[in-house]
């Protein structure tokens, strides 16, 4: 048997509608096909796919050389294949072709040698076929898998492909999850990976295709658990569908979701308990107690314990190395406690200590032990820290049967401690937490009246003792308690000022005695000042020049009319800010005075220093003379003291005419008291001025 070619074929064919059929038939392949004699290396015959191929007709390109009918460009890139051919090889290659769209079209070739009888090459058969598609979809799925190839390798989540379980590929984020390498990884089932606890849950998602996200564990190589948020996907392909798992490290969510778990009942300076979980706590210890056996296990014990003048270290050497103090006492604590009980930290320089099954002496031996164990010195700032600590002591049942009882019973005793001289322990007793609401209520109300205007202004004349005519006035405070009445300082300043409230007060005491003072000059009564009490503790706490210069330019006061009366507990410290606050006073032209004169403890240097202009002689050194002699004496000096240092002397509390005259011999310049008058309201003290014009 003889191999025939297809121009041959078409030639030897005897029947025209037989040649016809043949051309027919090669011109209905879908491959394109040519056959070129090796000799010439010219066409010979060529279906219309070929010859459209280069823009000719089945006609036109017979003849034409293979040089010719690709162009010199393909030519170059061809004949290496062609000489492969003519040589007897089969050859096989791709190329690409432009389409009639403009675009690459991706070209199969298939060259195969035509051999005659005695094996010599004469012919060259090409049969073309387009792979355009098929080269298209296969680039596209290069391209998607190159993707998501470098998808994979750039993020941090774990992405896992199996088929039933069995693992073809992960990324690099997988092998650092679990610690294997890839070829220990790709083949093996992927549930081996999941901790023992999940692995059901992870079979289940996956027989059953889920796609929502749920969260497992998976295993370590080094056998450490990860808990990971995981999210499988179906891909279908031929033959069987693969999943795509994306997993999730969460240990950073995780600990942070216990952190705040934590937070949430405790002390995040100190990781002791916070009054939430205090109050838990406390309520189950008083649980268990009230359902035990024995008289001991009955009992529980509440220590809340409160370091002394925290704030002092807090505004000398700064927050930061007041919380370095406050977690290194805690540990103190934690050893001192130990098993006893439990510690709470509620807030600020304060801890609460819970021993159950602890008596009365349980709870004395352990404050007893906190003190000396607090007071050990603290290396902080470069400077070395000691402090002391008060503590309150409340028991269960004694005292209280609740938590919240408990607690307030053990931090009135703490209070009591504290006003006992501090760094001592105290147990409750009846009545501190009924004194404790007292002063919780008082506060409140005294807030109130700052903020209601409850407050009014009361005026006592000070006069000339030589002639009685009127000096000035005192503007004193007082409170009209909406249940009360009318409230002397007496009830409330002292109060006031170890509670933050006198600051308030005082601004509106001033202002208010400027703004009436101005008013009654402006009616065209006696030109004469107000004197206004300024605390200790404004007096250190504000700058007190400005909010005085502040006042007489609201008030349009003149400076000469205020004066500002100050006891010798403010001036106790001779400091550079108290003289330069004196001398910033006096350069207004506002007046200073010393109240209460001879009451105090300071050293009488402070008359020679600063920039004074009167002394008030106290009222408990006048109101017995002239009987006392003493007291007597005690005026005399103070008003001779005041004659030789240029100072005016003012007498307070003169009841009786004999005192007077007795304060008229001894050359004093001023007084005042309820024998000269009473202090008035303002309508009254307005009407006592027009009577005096």
């Amino acid at each position: 048997m003889t191999e025939t070619t297809p121009t041959a074929a078409v030639e030897q064919a005897t029947d025209p509608d037989d040649t016809a059929v043949l051309r027919f038939a090669v011109d209905s392949l879908d491959a394109l096909v040519a056959f070129f004699d090796t000799c010439t290396r010219r066409c010979r015959f060529a279906n219309a796919a070929y010859a459209s191929l280069y823009g000719l007709t089945s006609a036109s390109i017979v003849g034409r050389s293979i040089a010719e009918i690709v162009g010199p460009a393909a030519w170059a890139e061809v004949e290496p294949h062609v000489q492969r051919c003519l040589n007897g090889e089969r050859v096989n290659y791709l190329r690409t072709h432009p389409g009639s769209d403009g675009g690459p079209r991706m070209l199969s070739i298939v060259l195969t040698p035509y051999l005659d009888a005695t094996g010599r090459t004469t012919g060259l058969l090409s049969v073309i076929s387009d792979t355009t598609q098929r080269w298209e979809a296969e680039r596209a799925v290069r391209e998607s898998e190159e993707r998501t190839r470098k998808f994979a390798a750039a993020t941090e989540e774990a992405i896992v492909f199996h088929c039933n379980g069995v693992m073809i590929d992960c990324n690099d984020a997988m092998t650092r999850l679990t610690g294997y390498p890839l070829d220990e990884v790709v083949g093996r089932n992927i549930f081996d990976f999941i901790a023992p606890a999940y692995r059901s849950t992870a079979l289940e998602y996956t027989r059953s295709a889920s796609e929502h996200l749920y969260e497992v564990c998976i295993l370590h190589r080094d056998g450490h658990e990860i808990p990971i948020e995981v999210m499988g996907k179906t891909m279908p392909q031929h033959g069987a569908d693969y999943r795509i798992v994306v997993a999730r490290d969460i240990r950073a969510r995780k600990n942070m979701q216990e952190r705040e778990a934590f937070l949430a009942l405790h002390d995040g300076l100190t990781e002791l308990l916070n009054r939430r979980a205090l109050l838990d706590q406390l309520s189950l210890a008083l649980a268990q107690a009230r359902g035990a056996q024995t008289a001991r296990q009955k009992q529980v014990a509440v220590l809340v314990v409160n370091l002394d003048h925290f704030k002092t270290i807090n505004d000398s050497l700064g927050h930061a190395v007041g919380d370095q103090i406050l977690y290194e006492l805690a540990q103190r604590l934690r050893a001192c406690v130990a098993e006893r009980g439990f510690i709470a930290r509620p807030g600020g320089d304060e801890f609460v200590i819970v021993l159950p099954s602890a008596s009365r002496s349980a709870a004395a031996r352990l404050a007893d032990e906190l003190f000396p164990v607090l007071a050990q010195p603290l290396a902080v700032a470069q400077t070395s820290v000691s402090l002391s600590a008060s503590i309150g002591i409340s028991l269960f049942p004694d005292d209280e049967q609740t938590a919240a009882g408990l607690l307030r019973q053990a931090e009135a005793a703490l209070r009591h401690a504290k006003e006992s001289g501090r760094g001592n322990q105290q147990f409750s007793a009846p009545g501190m937490a009924g004194e404790a609401m007292a002063a919780l209520q008082l506060e409140r109300d005294l807030r109130s009246a700052v903020a209601e205007m409850q407050l009014v202004l009361h005026y006592q004349p000070v006069v000339h003792v030589a002639t009685g005519k009127l000096a000035g006035f005192e503007a004193l405070v007082r409170w009209q308690h909406p249940s009360r009445g009318l409230l002397e300082p007496a009830a409330f300043i002292s109060f006031a000022e170890t509670h933050g409230l006198i600051t308030p007060i005082g601004r509106w005491v001033m202002l208010e005695a400027c703004r009436q003072l101005k008013r009654w000059h402006d009616a065209g009564l006696a030109q004469v000042p107000v004197a206004v009490n300024l605390s200790a503790f404004e007096f250190r706490q504000r700058d007190v020049a400005k909010e005085i210069a502040a006042v007489l330019d609201q008030t349009g006061l003149q400076p000469r009319f205020l004066e500002i009366e100050l006891t010798e507990t403010a001036l106790m410290q001779q400091s550079e800010h108290v003289l330069q606050t004196l001398q910033a006073i006096e350069a207004l032209g506002v007046g200073i005075a010393i109240d209460d004169f001879g009451t105090g403890y300071s050293s009488l240097a402070y008359l020679k220093r600063y920039p004074i202009a009167k002394l008030k002689i106290d009222r408990s050194f006048v109101i017995d003379t002239p009987d006392s002699s003493d007291d007597v004496a005690i005026v005399t000096a103070i008003v001779d003291l005041g004659r030789s240092l240029k100072l005016r002397i003012v007498a307070e509390g003169v009841e009786q005419a004999d005192q007077l005259a007795l304060l008229s011999r001894l050359g004093c310049d001023l007084a005042q008291g309820f024998g000269i008058a009473r202090p008035m309201d303002a309508a009254q003290t307005q009407a006592w001025l027009e009577q005096q014009r």
